[in-house]
């Protein structure tokens, strides 16, 4: 489009600059040579008044060579013959009086029997021949040299004038051409170019709405288009990721009850297939995770989200109190008086919690205890703390309890549960640690920092800070 534009703008201008300078050019050329024959014109009118009072040959003499073209030796002077005799007595052919005679006398014969002024090529250039009425009633002719120099004087100067500006002016259209090609094809590239980049999976590629009226209305398009791509696999992901969140009580409910049908090849097999499909569904939960963080990197950050973990706790702890007392479990909540928020999506948040107390159902046995409490300095502190703890038998290796995949070795551990916890809480900077509890048990604390991943010495510092707090500072339970 650029190049086209170009060529278009060279091809229009160059006609135009054709069109005005070919026919300036001529005008130029008559212009000068015009101007050459009015100067000759005056030059023989100046030897006119001499003629008409005396055909006297020193007088002539002196009154040519007073003249600019006589004194260059370009005028001659043509007595007729009736004067001749007047003035010498003699009788014959005029002789060239005065100057060098350079038409022939066939031409300077015609231009005295017309009375009119005429103008005949010879060599070298041009003469004028002008006759003039003398005393005798007669006409003598003037003649005037005009060389082809003084023709075409000035001529190939203007001409060079006209070609440079007509140059110019094509240099100018091009380059002016050139420039408006570059601000409709910039931004029609930079469309281009983010529709491969969304092609390719970069989500948060947006277009400039720049340039033609046009192009800026597909700028408009495209980023509304890429907007509802983003809002449509959100929601897709969304509702796999709580569909899954959804399932994890039921199956957990299920494993309960499968655990009770005893022995026998349909037990085994109820409690194999329980197994597999809880397997799939914290598979599922994890692969949404890693989508919504894939997501989240190619967009820039568009997708950042926050939530109340207060608000969170409660739902998720009344979702399962359901199953804690059915199978006599005493679940203690604290510190979600208030609200907390933390720099995590609701999803993600919410499925980090079911995990954590999803193991605790899963590998507690029945009647154990377990709590969660939420640790907040106030406006002033730049963490939170999430503790759930449990009365069972504890973990063997803790550290091997985070790895992806590895579980702590229990049946029925897929390892992806405090995977997911880790994962979200170092996605705010935090980290994970497993202990021992209050209540004899496990303890997992997750660690969330509210401005993100600040220095390690600034949370080291935190981190000590809040645990002084903990250990002197007594918290208020709620039973559930």
């Amino acid at each position: 489009m650029r190049w086209a534009l170009v060529k278009v703008c060279l091809a229009v201008t160059a006609m135009v600059v054709i069109a005005f300078a070919v026919p300036l050019a001529m005008v130029v050329k008559e212009t000068a040579r015009d101007r050459a024959y009015s100067n000759a014109e005056r030059q023989a009118a100046t030897v006119g008044p001499v003629l008409a009072i005396t055909t006297d040959k020193q007088q002539l003499e002196i009154a040519v060579a007073s003249t600019e073209a006589g004194g260059d030796g370009r005028i001659a002077v043509h007595v007729p013959t009736s004067s001749k005799q007047t003035a010498t007595g003699e009788a014959g052919r005029p002789p060239v009086e005065i100057g060098r005679q350079r038409a022939t006398d066939e031409q300077v014969a015609t231009a005295r029997r017309k009375g009119r002024a005429s103008t005949v090529q010879v060599p070298g250039g041009y003469t004028l021949l002008r006759p003039t009425a003398v005393a005798s009633g007669e006409f003598a002719v003037v003649e005037v040299f005009i060389s082809n120099e003084e023709v075409t004087h000035g001529v190939t100067t203007s001409w060079l004038i006209i070609a440079g500006v007509g140059i110019a002016l094509i240099l100018g259209s091009v380059a002016v051409a050139d420039r408006l090609g570059t601000l409709m094809v910039r931004p029609a590239g930079r469309l281009a170019a983010a529709a491969r980049s969304l092609g390719e999976g970069r989500l948060g590629v947006r277009v400039q709405e720049e340039g033609p009226r046009e192009l800026r209305s597909a700028a408009v398009a495209f980023n509304a288009m890429a907007d509802q791509v983003v809002q449509l696999l959100a929601n897709e992901r969304e509702l796999a990721a709580d569909l899954s969140h959804r399932l994890r009580t039921p199956l957990t409910v299920l494993r309960l009850n499968a655990a009770s049908l005893g022995d026998g090849d349909a037990a085994a097999h109820t409690r194999e297939a329980v197994a597999k499909l809880e397997s799939e569904v914290d598979q599922i939960i994890s692969t949404a995770r890693e989508q919504r963080e894939q997501r989240a990197q190619s967009t820039g950050g568009l997708e950042s989200a926050a939530c109340d973990a207060a608000e969170v706790i409660r739902d998720r702890m009344s979702f399962w109190s359901a199953l804690a007392e059915d199978e006599g479990r005493e679940a203690r909540l604290a510190g979600v008086e208030h609200p907390v928020r933390v720099p995590v999506a609701r999803a993600e948040f919410a499925a980090a919690l079911d995990a954590m107390l999803g193991n605790v159902f899963r590998h507690t046995p029945e009647g154990t205890a377990f709590s969660v409490d939420v640790h907040h300095g106030g406006s002033a502190s730049n963490s939170v703390i999430v503790l759930v703890s449990d009365a069972g038998p504890g973990i063997a290796d803790p550290d091997a309890a985070l790895l992806r995949g590895h579980g702590d070795g229990k049946p029925g551990s897929t390892g992806l549960g405090l995977d997911i916890v880790r994962r979200v809480a170092e996605s705010t900077g935090g980290d994970v640690r497993i202990g021992p509890s209050v209540l004899g048990g496990t303890e997992v604390r997750v660690w969330l920092t509210l401005n993100g991943a600040g220095e390690e010495t600034g949370r080291r510092r935190g981190r000590r800070k809040s645990e002084r707090r903990l250990r002197y500072s007594p918290r208020r339970s709620t039973t559930t």
